[in-house]
């Protein structure tokens, strides 16, 4: 019995492999003519027509020629390496600019706290552009809530293909847009940091960029920058408020500024602030970090262009030549209010300047930049040196009145200074964005005034409830390097 079911199996074995390779063979034989009847036809190559009108797009940094096989699918090369480099610089303003710039004004004891929040931050809005910010920014999908909250769609960076463009403009790869608008991200957080300098707990920083960038950035970064935003001009014929910002007036420094002013109140004074000294423990390394920023300036605005192109140039040349016009001006009221002109005078003044220029950088022409940075030197200044006292508040390294006092000004002066000679886009062959546009650009600020402050005193209070803001007296007596890190950042 045994060896007959051995046999029984053997056969069955025998007969089931032979129907495997029967239908293997069938199928090798069969799929050719199915792939000839499901294949569509091979597509035409274009015409030599259409491929240098394509060519011409790229060289133009324009609209590709539409429904076209274009040779060149992809990223164009040159633009795209300019956003490449761009994205580099961005990172590089806070790695190491920022860090630098703020390490340096605060006392030696915090130099490192400084560097670590700049570093968590850096980290931590990286996991959350990376889970789901970035398809809450610019999610291709239904809107969460429309013109202010992309989808979902895109969490995980799922279809952010290097290989495709389009999600950010015509010649630049999917994957370099994510990633330029992550150093946005980042850095806006970051500058919040300034005015809550050498007090706050690093558990609790983290946890209120964690919440802020929810409530706060990724819904301004879709209102201003999305194709479907509510304020965004440039990009959405529908938008509610036609207002416009060239690389984040509104987004980065009147979100960040606003709600740095917010905190500082509700964290409250500095133990020993009015009554003791506290200078900045070193300017070499400010102002290091303030050429860092001048530099790294450039991908900020001129990379807003996505592309190597005029207005990529036209931005770089109001960058620079607001922000020296701003540190010279600022210098220039010290030294005649105060008797002389220091290098912290300088480097808030090239800081002032880069805000306010910031939002009209790609708008303006060259002329208006000087004008701009004239009043980047004077009214930042006025604002740190006079209104800061009015308000009482202890806004240790100046956010305040240099992002949110700046970034408000630069986005009404763009308003005021819109040239279509800078930008096509204003003007009637554009988006004719012109008449009535500095209505627009006041109702753009105060809704981010009203939105960052009201947002950001919910979150403030919701940390200080549940794992609280400060430390102890005694940690901030000792210095935060120490007690939150465990380091020194000088021995000897």
């Amino acid at each position: 019995m045994k060896l007959k079911r051995i046999l029984s199996l053997i056969a069955l074995t025998g007969l089931c492999l032979a129907g495997t390779i029967q239908a293997q063979d069938a199928a090798t034989n069969a799929a050719p003519a199915a792939a000839e009847t499901a294949a569509p036809a091979a597509p035409k190559d274009p015409t030599l027509e259409q491929r240098v009108a394509d060519i011409e797009a790229y060289v133009n940094n324009g609209a590709r020629t539409p429904d076209v096989n274009s040779k060149i699918p992809g990223p164009g090369p040159g633009h795209n390496a300019w956003q490449m480099t761009s994205t580099a610089l961005v990172l590089f303003m806070t790695l190491p600019g920022l860090a630098l710039f703020y390490g340096g004004l605060v006392r030696k004891k915090n130099v490192l706290s400084v560097l670590a929040q700049c570093m968590g931050i850096t980290g931590l809005v990286t996991i959350l552009w990376w889970a789901c910010g970035y398809s809450l920014a610019f999610g291709s999908g239904d809107e969460l809530v429309k013109g202010i909250v992309g989808s979902l769609d895109q969490k995980f960076l799922n279809g952010v293909d290097p290989y495709k463009t389009g999600a950010g403009y015509y010649w630049i790869s999917d994957a370099m847009w994510a990633m330029f608008q992550l150093t946005f991200a980042i850095i806006t957080p970051a500058l919040i940091v300034g005015a809550i300098a050498e007090r706050m707990k690093f558990s609790a920083v983290l946890l209120f960029v964690a919440l802020w960038m929810f409530l706060v950035y990724f819904p301004f970064a879709h209102m201003v920058w999305s194709t479907t935003g509510l304020m965004c001009g440039t990009l959405n014929k529908e938008a509610t408020i036609k207002a416009i910002d060239f690389a984040g007036g509104t987004v980065v420094h009147m979100t960040s500024g606003w709600s740095a002013l917010v905190l500082c109140i509700i964290l409250g004074k500095r133990k020993g602030y009015g009554k003791e000294p506290m200078p900045p423990h070193s300017m070499v390394m400010c102002m290091i970090g303030t050429g860092m920023l001048y530099v790294g300036w450039y991908g900020f605005n001129a990379g807003s262009a996505l592309g190597a192109d005029g207005i990529a140039s036209n931005a770089f040349m109001t960058t620079t030549l607001a922000a020296a016009v701003a540190g010279f001006v600022w210098a220039v009221m010290e030294w005649a209010i105060k008797g002389k002109p220091s290098v912290l005078g300088f480097c808030s003044g090239i800081v002032a300047g880069l805000v306010v220029i910031t939002p009209g950088a790609g708008f303006v022409t060259a002329t208006s930049s000087v004008i701009i940075g004239v009043l980047a030197g004077i009214i930042p200044f006025l604002a740190v040196t006079y209104l800061k006292k009015m308000i009482g508040c202890d806004d240790a390294l100046d956010t305040f009145g240099v992002h949110g006092v700046g970034g408000t000004l630069g986005a009404i002066l763009t308003g005021v200074f819109a040239d279509e000679k800078a930008n096509a886009v204003l003007g009637k062959a554009g988006m004719d964005l012109l008449p009535g546009l500095v209505g627009n650009q006041i109702k753009a600020v105060v809704l981010t005034i009203v939105w960052s402050v009201v947002a950001t005193a919910i979150i403030a209070f919701i940390v200080k409830a549940t794992i609280g803001l400060r430390v102890s007296e005694e940690v901030e007596s000792q210095g935060l390097d120490l007690a939150e890190h465990g380091e020194e950042g000088y021995h000897g």
